[in-house]
């Protein structure tokens, strides 16, 4: 009886043939482009911009107070007096300059 030894070869690289290529899915759903890592990276970032906008909106309300408080309809004379000091660069006789 002859048996037949090319059975069990094509069933061997079938089966590491469909090895690889699970590997090569499992590699890709762990590290490619839409992986559990870059998951986590875009997460990671998303945080930082939302801390971003956070500072940054309370940026904008700040220059806004302060924009209100310099325009023609409301005057604040400390931030008036503060800022013709800045640009003047003069200082009142009761202060004291530290450099």
């Amino acid at each position: 009886m002859i048996r037949s030894t090319r059975a069990p070869l094509g069933s061997l690289a079938y089966i590491a043939g469909m090895g690889l290529l699970a590997l090569y899915f499992i590699f890709a759903a762990v590290q490619g482009d839409y992986g559990v890592f870059r998951r986590a990276e875009v997460d990671a970032e998303a945080l930082e911009l939302r801390v971003q906008l956070a500072a940054l909106s309370d940026e904008v309300v700040r220059m806004e107070n302060l924009t209100q408080r310099l325009s023609d309809d409301y005057l604040d004379l400390d931030l008036l007096d503060q800022q013709a000091r800045d640009v003047l660069g003069m200082i009142r006789a009761d202060e004291i300059v530290i450099r």
